[in-house]
Parts: C-alpha cells; structure tokens; sequence
C-alpha cells in the first residue's frame, strides 16, 4: 500500500471512536464511517451501513458497544475485504465467537486500556487473534500505540477485564465509603486516609490484603456485616460492602490458604 493512504472503517463514531476516526484522518488515512445515531463529521466520509463502510476499507474498527458487537459484524462481514477489528469491551468468550463468526475474515481483538478522551489514537491498546500483528502495523504506521500478545482472539480483551475488576472495583469501594463518610459528616477525614493509604502502597501491599483477607476472614466478615448495616442506617446502599461480607464469608469457609506470602504488618489485625 506503498504511496497509496490506508482506508480504515470505523463502526461507531460516538466518544470513542469520533476521536479515533478525527486521529487517524489527521494521520493521512482515508476514513470511512457509520454510525446510525452520529453523523460523519472532521473529515471522516459518512456512509450508510456497516457494509458500504467496511467495503474496500483495509481495516474495519469496530467501536459500538458489545451488545452491538455480533449485528455490526453479521452486516458488514458480506462487503468485508480487510481486517475487522473488534474495539469493544466484551468478555474473551464474546471475541472467540465474533473471530468464528469472521470465519475467513481477519480477525483481531483489540482493547483499549484507558479513556480514549485526551488521549484520542495515542490510547494504549494490547491486540490479539490471526490478525494483530498486521492490524498493529497499520494503527502504528498512524501513530498509534498498539502492543501485541501472541495467541487467539480474547486474550486482549481477558487482560483488559482483569485490570477492570480491580480498578472498577477499587473505584466502587471508594464511591461507597465517601458516601457514607458524607452522610455521617466525616468525608474530609476519611478521604486522608484513602489517600494516604494509595499514596503508602508499595510491592508488598498486595500480598498484605491478601494474606490479611484469608486469615482474618472470620472476623472481617462480622465486621463488614456491621459495616453494610452502618451503611443502611446512613441510608447508603451497601453495595461493596455486602460483596466484601459475601467474599469474606467465602473465604472463612475455604482452605484459608492464598498463594501470598508476607506476613501482616502490626496493626493489620485491627483492620
């Protein structure tokens, strides 16, 4: 493709893929987009279906949603020529059965590993499945940053939501309890101590919840219990607080073994 700009179709030009789609013009690639809700706007050629953007295009980024994932992929695979990329957050199981339903088409799962707002096509992105090395060739030829992992569709997507389950949950943890601190007037001091704590995390802080988890899960799981109740009181749902009841109970009932290592610091077990 020497001399001649690339063609890439994006599905989907809302937050997300409107940045990419304005990026990757900036870039010098031809692009192509369909979005039923969005118009084509920044020089992306508007069209009128996922096949009309996908045909002739040398890449296909698919950034809609993952309950639209399957029907963008079954309308526009008749007219697909290229790659199709999938761009959205699904589950490692819904992008094996969109790289079965590609069947001859090249297919890559791609993730994207922070908010694509003020970061536009410089985002993070792990890609994997038959198609990431040369998918990754044509986004960082755009300036794109795009690292590969070697194996099948999914792999990308299962690192993304591993990520995800610690930071949304780290996130929903720390919604919950300034919203209760709110209600009991005491948000300024418990915030300190968030940030203290975030601002104090070192190698061993992981090892240290966990092990901490598994040997006092007897006891946490009265106190969290105390703790969710508190939160009614407060009339704050308990959501994170009763997932960690729930988890805690768990624990008390297994081998209370954990592949953790370190010992608690003093104190850890008054927390």
């Amino acid at each position: 493709m020497s001399g001649t700009p690339v063609t890439i179709a994006v599905l989907g030009l809302g937050e997300a893929g409107g940045a990419l789609a304005r990026d990757l013009v900036a870039a010098g690639a031809v692009v192509r987009g369909y979005d039923p809700a969005v118009a084509a706007t920044d020089g992306v050629v508007g069209t009128s279906s996922e096949a009309e953007a996908a045909e002739g295009a040398d890449l296909v980024l698919s950034v809609n949603s993952a309950s639209a994932a399957v029907d963008a992929l079954r309308a526009g695979l008749p007219r697909t020529t290229g790659i199709w990329a999938d761009l959205n957050t699904g589950s490692p199981g819904l992008k094996r059965q969109l790289a079965g339903i590609a069947g001859e088409v090249p297919f890559t799962d791609i993730a994207i590993m922070a908010p694509v707002p003020g970061r536009g096509l410089k985002v993070p992105m792990l890609a994997s499945g038959p198609a990431a090395e040369r998918t990754a060739e044509i986004l960082t030829s755009l300036g794109a940053s795009v690292d590969v992992l070697p194996g099948e569709a999914g792999l990308a997507a299962e690192r993304k939501l591993l990520r995800s389950v610690f930071f949304k949950g780290m996130s929903a943890a720390v919604v919950e309890a300034l919203e209760a601190a709110r209600a009991a007037g005491l948000e300024d001091w418990l915030r300190e101590i968030i940030v203290t704590e975030l601002t104090n995390a070192d190698k061993s802080t992981v090892d240290r919840l966990v092990t901490g988890s598994y040997k006092h899960a007897k006891r946490r799981t009265d106190e969290m219990s105390a703790a969710a109740d508190m939160l009614g009181e407060l009339g704050v749902p308990a959501n994170v607080a009763a997932a960690a009841r729930d988890q805690l109970a768990r624990l008390s009932g297994s081998s209370g073994r954990s592949n953790a290592t370190s010992v608690p610091r003093l104190g850890e077990e008054l927390r």
